[in-house]
């Protein structure tokens, strides 16, 4: 249940940044929240960002 509602508070912050601030803000929370996700994830160790970093794949 955890995870419809946090795609649905996403939803309507981007909902609200489009609406109030236009494409260029819409684009601009939208950017943030991916970084936002992907430094989640590394530092729970879900995402080897040297190996991304790297090239490789994530080969070993």
């Amino acid at each position: 249940m955890l995870v419809p509602l946090t795609g649905l508070a996403v939803g309507m912050a981007l909902g609200f940044a489009g609406y109030f601030g236009g494409f260029g803000a819409f684009l601009l929370v939208a950017a943030l929240g991916a970084v936002g996700f992907c430094a989640g994830r590394a530092l729970e160790g879900d995402l080897d960002l040297r190996a991304l970093l790297r090239g490789d794949g994530g080969r070993p």
